[in-house]
């Protein structure tokens, strides 16, 4: 593995794929001085002809493999079904000891992709920024997008606590809170926070669209700041939200299980006029929504947790 400067963390990261999350990766190590260099790769030239425009990465690579064997550092920005792809190319070239992580938002797909080549010199180590927006593609990239967010570490047998410490210490400078977890313990909490959020605001917007009755200039004409606002996720990028449903599968199964009973309990309340029982699932859930609210507060104070994790 490349030596890095004593200035920097890294010497040279090398990143692949420059869409939202990418390209914000790529300029938080800029503005924080977390590496001495930037190598970026993307598959299209649309996409390598704005990040070498907008300065990016400090270099553009028109193949996966170009330069890499120079990085201390490389970093999977891609939707997880090209993971396996990715290994399976990538794995030759890089230089022994680099470190290797990722942004996917599921752990354990991701890591078996990686099981496939292990034997190799590199650590993989795991990571979810748990960060983002509607926006996609690498205009869409900012430096800031990162700060006051958590990023999930999820650790796997024979990483180098070095390594992971390293990982641990990127987040940070880029101004994240870092957790530590088992990868099926995230894969879970991302199901419930994340994945089937994301899902319900796609089928709510297909279903508004598709009712016969309202038309789709009525949906868009009298929606009210919360559909607005409930519905916000359903811009998201298709691709990466279908690899990333697909590859949480077995946990999002077991979440989407759980809300349909639940809400068939809210059907069955309504359909026979159960006042009762809706106010006091209102009352429930809004207690708990103010503990959230509070909580994400508190974990948005400027210095949470920072000093005890640089360590």
């Amino acid at each position: 593995m490349p030596k890095a400067n004593k200035k920097y963390l890294f010497n040279k990261v090398f990143i692949i794929g420059l869409g939202l999350i990418g390209s914000s990766i790529a300029l938080s190590i800029k503005k924080n001085h977390i590496a001495k260099e930037t190598i970026g790769f993307a598959k299209t030239p649309k996409t390598r002809v704005i990040a070498k425009k907008k300065k990016i990465v400090d270099s553009v690579v028109n193949s996966i493999t170009t330069r890499l064997s120079e990085a201390d550092l490389i970093i999977i920005c891609t939707p997880l079904s090209t993971y396996n792809k990715i290994f399976k190319s990538i794995s030759p070239f890089i230089a022994k000891n680099t470190i290797v992580t990722d942004v996917g938002s599921a752990k354990t797909q991701s890591i078996s992709d990686f099981k496939k080549y292990e034997g190799k010199d590199f650590d993989f180590i795991p990571a979810h920024p748990v960060a983002g927006t509607e926006q996609s593609g690498p205009n869409s990239g900012f430096s800031e997008l990162f700060v006051n967010r958590w990023c999930i570490i999820t650790p796997i047998k024979n990483n180098k606590k070095k390594n992971i410490n390293l990982v641990k210490k990127l987040w940070i400078m880029a101004g994240s809170n870092v957790e530590v977890m088992s990868p099926q313990r995230h894969d879970q909490v991302m199901a419930i926070t994340s994945h089937l959020p994301h899902l319900i605001a796609y089928n709510i917007v297909s279903t508004a669209a598709d009712i016969e009755t309202v038309t789709k200039s009525d949906v868009i004409k009298y929606s009210a700041s919360g559909f607005r606002d409930f519905t916000r996720i359903a811009s998201s990028d298709p691709t990466m939200w279908r690899d990333v449903l697909l590859s949480n599968k077995e946990s999002l199964l077991e979440v989407i299980s759980r809300f349909s009973e639940d809400l068939s309990m809210l059907q069955k309340a309504i359909r026979w006029n159960d006042g009762d029982t809706l106010f006091k699932i209102f009352s429930k859930t809004r207690k708990i929504r103010n503990k959230i609210i509070k909580a994400g507060q508190d974990i948005n104070a400027p210095d949470f947790g920072r000093s005890k994790k640089t360590k």
